[in-house]
């Protein structure tokens, strides 16, 4: 299994017809990283969890009410006064009760018995690897899309299932084209295109409108690009650029000629959109739109990876006659005509927290997170700014394709940095030689070949250490050349592992864990545990990469 292919636990919920008067749902894996993870299951949809979401939504929620099932209307005064707030509770504890207990009860309600002990299972092999499971949810219901399964929490004090660090969730359908041959990029190339606002002043003449757009075109492209200054001192050892392009109110025949260059990898749309059954319309100008079935085809013959929506409709199903139109959401058709990730939004957002999640998404983007993961810590951004009994945090909605690994950048996992073998000067510049030496087996030396070395238990590591308290991916060694700062070219470790790795010092040994420090020749290494080899990691100053390796 390469690093890249993070285990999988993938869920399907989807309406049955049955004689009951309660509404039941068939739950199932669609996959999982073991064979017995593959369970069916039926379960009724519980009146609690109507009254609940109910409750929730007429806080929360700017959107009509969805439709819900089997509810007495006696019941649902019963339900509501109980969790009506009292005199005795402030309104901001009152939305924290009503946030978590939506949470917990749809945990409950998906995650029953059978599937229960399926994700134990896979979140034991995932952790077992040493890497997050990846927790995709396919609804083929469109009444329940509305319902804010981010939230999802096993139990109260844990973390919800977006922002649990060791779990990467997002939604997909299984009604799919094929995912084109995709590759990962060395940078952030972002089209912005502002379309027709929703609301415009009643007395601004055209050219006012114009340069009110250009003004916010130009602070969210600046928003966009900060995550290059954003990321001074980040742990991060190879940053990427960001490079952002402006369409204002393009037509739709501008948009296409420009995507159709083939040179950006996200799309990101900010402006006002209206639900439809070809995936809603985009309102690009006055009188102008593309609808969502256009917009996908030309993202997938562009090979855009990644569509952002900073609208309030880009997650929503259309309704006919209050009634949900299956697949009829821009993410699910987007994702259906094989557009990799598609990001929108749940409910309205606020332009104040829209711009404080793409901010630190785009930052997080840029330090080579996977799409989920970074969304998952932009998400935690609103979470803390906004706070728990605050909707910011929930609104965001990501669909990913079922087929596709979430990576944008390409990560450090995958880079060689073997330095060219011609530079603007025609000469290879000089590596000093760099290796790893046992101090307990005599003659074991590992050179630190092209600038890299990767430790860790899995074979495809360049130094293999067989030990129990070394994890599958533990660390890895790197050269950093820093000259175009004034520093002196050095090496770093920078450690991934479960237990840390092991550095002597003038103290004494200490611990890292997840961080990156730069070593000095003649240091000693220990990975994973006290009990494991010593190994003295040193610098031949005066061999370069070309002549050789030091025996």
């Amino acid at each position: 299994m390469s690093w890249s292919e993070i285990p999988c636990l993938s869920i399907a919920i989807a309406p049955l017809n049955t004689n009951s008067d309660a509404k039941h749902f068939a739950i199932w894996v669609l996959k999982a990283p073991y064979p017995g993870g593959y369970v069916h299951y039926d379960c009724p949809w519980p009146d609690s969890l109507t009254q609940t979401w109910q409750a929730w939504h007429q806080l929360f929620s700017l959107q009509p009410l969805p439709s819900v099932w089997n509810l007495q209307p006696s019941s649902q005064d019963n339900a509501l006064s109980l969790l009506t707030p009292s005199s005795s509770h402030s309104p901001a504890s009152y939305s924290a009760r009503l946030m978590q207990q939506l949470g917990l009860q749809l945990w409950q309600w998906l995650f029953g018995e059978a599937l229960q002990n399926s994700y134990s299972q896979s979140m034991g092999i995932a952790m077992g690897q040493d890497r997050p499971l990846r927790i995709q949810l396919e609804i083929r219901d469109p009444e329940l899309i509305a319902l804010p399964w981010e939230l999802m929490q096993p139990r109260p004090g844990k973390p919800t299932i977006c922002l649990n660090p060791q779990l990467r969730f997002s939604r997909t359908t299984s009604d799919v084209d094929p995912l084109a041959i995709h590759c990962t990029a060395q940078s952030l190339k972002i089209l912005l295109v502002l379309g027709e606002e929703v609301e415009t002043p009643g007395h601004s003449s055209q050219a006012e409108n114009r340069l009110q757009l250009q003004k916010e075109a130009d602070a969210l492209a600046q928003v966009l690009e900060q995550s290059d200054r954003n990321r001074q001192g980040s742990e991060n050892i190879l940053p990427v650029s960001c490079h952002v392009d402006t369409l204002l109110q393009p037509t739709p025949t501008e948009l296409i000629e420009t995507l159709e260059t083939g040179n950006y990898n996200i799309f990101f749309y900010a402006g006002h959109g209206i639900c439809a059954p070809a995936g809603g319309q985009l309102l690009l100008r006055s009188l102008t739109h593309l609808s969502g079935t256009e917009l996908a085809q030309v993202l997938v013959r562009s090979e855009v990876t990644l569509a952002v929506f900073n609208a309030c409709w880009g997650a929503q199903s259309d309704r006919q006659n209050e009634q949900a139109i299956p697949r009829s959401s821009l993410a699910e058709v987007l994702i259906h005509h094989g557009v990799p990730a598609v990001l929108g939004m749940r409910d309205s957002i606020t332009d104040e927290e829209a711009l404080s999640f793409i901010q630190t998404f785009t930052s997080a983007l840029a330090d080579r997170m996977s799409i989920d993961r970074a969304v998952a810590v932009a998400r935690q951004h609103l979470l803390t700014v906004y706070k728990f009994n605050q909707p910011a945090w929930t609104l965001p909605v990501l669909y990913m394709h079922p087929e596709f690994n979430g990576e944008l950048i390409q990560p450090l996992d995958y880079l060689e940095t073997e330095l060219p073998e011609n530079t603007p000067s025609g000469i290879r510049p000089l590596i000093s030689l760099a290796y790893l030496r046992s101090l307990d087996v005599s003659n074991q030396v590992w050179p630190i070949r092209g600038g890299l070395m990767r430790v860790g238990r899995r074979s495809q590591n360049d130094l293999v250490i067989q030990e129990r308290w070394v994890s599958q991916r533990h660390a890895e060694i790197f050269y950093r050349d820093m000259s175009g700062t004034g520093s002196v070219p050095a090496y770093f470790l920078r450690d991934f592992s479960r237990y840390g790795t092991l550095i002597k010092s003038s103290n004494g040994w200490q611990k890292i864990h997840h961080q990156e420090v730069k070593l000095e020749s003649g240091i000693l290494l220990k990975f994973g545990s006290s009990q494991g080899q010593t190994l003295e990691f040193a610098i031949d100053e005066w061999r370069s990469h070309d002549t050789g390796e030091k025996g």
